[in-house]
């Protein structure tokens, strides 16, 4: 289990007719790699998260609870895979497209429950909850489906509450520690499929 890459990403516009209401929001959804297995770089991690990362609405994303979004890079393949189908465009993501800020390898939404903690370098950090998709990354995506797409698959990520800060560097191992083992990050995700409305995830 090891950290791939991480991310960052500033407040933009973001366009697009993915929400009745809106043909331009702001947006910090794009993530660019800043450090990754082939270029190594140290980035400093505090309690709000990577150095320098933005939020653009902080009841959904960011803040002490939701600092670090993390994303199992196993899934690229199912998204790549779905937007070349559904855009008739050949799709490659890179690490950072989902939104994400630590992209990760060896874990997965069934391995992970809700107060784990995660152990990534010299660093800390707790297990909090599951991403729930919106508008904002069917636009990022191009893609209407792409929410009800990441509900229905369960390949959410989730976010981390970082315990201990300091530098973190790309490559880095993770080790699991367990917590109370209540509730996985599937098991979140599945409740959220029994309860949310789906038409809501198309618009």
């Amino acid at each position: 289990m090891k950290l791939i890459s991480i991310s960052s990403g500033k407040v933009l516009p973001l366009f697009g007719n993915h929400h009745p209401n809106y043909k331009s929001v702001v947006s910090a959804i794009h993530k660019k790699s800043i450090s990754n297995l082939q270029n190594p770089i140290a980035i400093e991690i505090n309690t709000l998260g990577v150095k320098g990362d933005e939020q653009a609405d902080l009841s959904v994303h960011g803040g002490i609870e939701k600092a670090i979004y993390v994303y199992p890079s196993e899934h690229y393949e199912f998204w790549n895979a779905l937007l070349t189908r559904e855009t008739k465009k050949p799709t490659s993501l890179e690490y950072g497209a989902i939104g994400e800020n630590f992209t990760i390898e060896g874990l997965l939404e069934t391995d992970v429950f809700v107060g784990d903690k995660l152990l990534i370098g010299e660093l800390e950090f707790l297990v909090v909850k599951l991403r729930e998709p919106c508008f904002k990354f069917n636009a990022a995506l191009g893609y209407k489906g792409a929410s009800k797409a990441m509900l229905q698959s369960g390949f959410s990520g989730w976010y981390l509450r970082v315990l201990k800060t300091g530098v973190l560097t790309a490559g880095a191992k993770i080790t699991l520690v367990p917590g109370p083992r209540n509730t996985s990050i599937a098991q979140q995700n599945k409740n959220l499929l029994n309860s949310r409305n789906q038409k809501d995830l198309w618009e």
